[in-house]
């Protein structure tokens, strides 16, 4: 059996998602594999890959996805060795009456997690916020199109759209109005992405195709260490407040001085910051590079003060006698952050 192509649909606004899924299977003479029916079986990303394969119209499948699907396991399924897909589009259907609400949404979206044997059972579910499901969703896209966007002021439409270009400036944005937009089927997804708008600043390629005077963007670098009690403080009574405008999304690497040796992943995202352990220096293979030496974080947002926002993030960071102190000094510091379960040889 060949490979079958596949066109996925993403979106946290089911009845809007559902909607474009049908037209567009319709539209580009594709089987439907609707949500409903992925939401049938434990995993749906793995029943996707079970069902797609068997679609009866030569152009291939449109794979409708629940609306708490984690698009970076989408990918990574449907581009592994041996999944019978290919996966040539990704089309997030995002609600612009609804999204900045949604990129500063608490709460979050559980699912059952298979545990170990021996494994505490209160470790059975898992969970990922809502605001990370919807900005990770446009930032994998390849196409998003804004339904519900004919009430909203021409100006705020403008600077939606252009933040929407920010996020994710390599996909094609649409808005829903006559006929539909297929998808370019002729560049398929590899398990290597580097479509985010974070990715594209950090690696100095951040080209949006649509700018606007309210949205911002800054690069952040940094060789000096965060410290984590005013880190903590930046964070609360700062960027929250609005302080430096709407920060609505940052991503990238960092580094605290009370766990001094590890890089972590940091990924915010409305009023959710999550602090990750990648790689710890002295597990580093000898050909391996090291990911970030300091700070290196991507921030996008609304009316953003960038000059104000760079200052404030070098002074959450170690100053000279601080940074003179050294490790063993940092590793006494309070640190208000979740502690790591894996942090390597170096970390805490």
């Amino acid at each position: 059996m060949n490979d079958v192509d596949v066109l996925a649909v993403v979106g946290t606004c089911g009845p809007e998602r559902s909607r474009h899924a049908l037209r567009l299977a319709a539209v580009a003479d594709r089987t439907l594999v609707p949500a409903w029916r992925l939401r049938l079986a434990p995993d749906p990303v793995d029943e996707a890959l079970a069902l797609a394969p068997w679609a009866d119209r030569p152009a291939g499948a449109v794979v409708e996805f629940p609306a708490d699907t984690r698009v970076l396991e989408l990918i990574g399924a449907m581009t592994a060795p041996g999944s019978r897909t290919r996966l040539s589009g990704l089309v997030c259907v995002a609600d612009a009456m609804h999204l900045l609400d949604d990129l500063r949404r608490d709460g979050y979206a559980a699912r059952p997690r298979t545990t170990a044997p021996g494994e505490d059972a209160g470790a059975a579910t898992e969970y990922m916020a809502h605001a990370l499901l919807t900005v990770t969703q446009l930032e994998y896209a390849s196409m998003i199109v804004l339904v519900n966007w004919e009430n909203l002021a021409t100006p705020n439409l403008a600077a939606l759209m252009a933040l929407v270009s920010h996020l994710s400036p390599h996909a094609r944005l649409r808005l829903d109005h006559g006929p539909l937009a297929v998808p370019d089927r002729d560049e398929a997804y590899t398990a290597t992405q580097e479509r985010a708008g974070w990715v594209a600043v950090l690696n100095g390629e951040h080209a949006p195709h649509m700018t606007d005077p309210r949205v911002g963007k800054l690069h952040y670098e940094q060789v000096r260490p965060f410290h984590p009690g005013r880190l903590e403080r930046f964070l609360d009574d700062r960027v929250d407040t609005g302080e430096f405008g709407t920060v609505l999304r940052s991503a990238g690497f960092c580094r605290l001085a009370s766990r001094p040796g590890v890089v972590a992943a940091w990924s915010h995202v409305g009023h959710m910051l999550s602090l990750e352990p990648l790689a710890a220096d002295g597990a580093l293979a000898e050909d391996e590079e090291v990911l970030a030496v300091g700070q290196d974080l991507a921030f996008f947002g609304l009316d953003l003060r960038a000059d104000a926002l760079r200052t404030a993030l070098d002074e959450a960071c170690l100053a000279d006698a601080e940074l003179a102190a050294g490790p063993a000094a940092w590793r006494t510091y309070p640190d208000p952050f979740p502690a790591w379960a894996h942090a390597g040889p170096e970390g805490n």
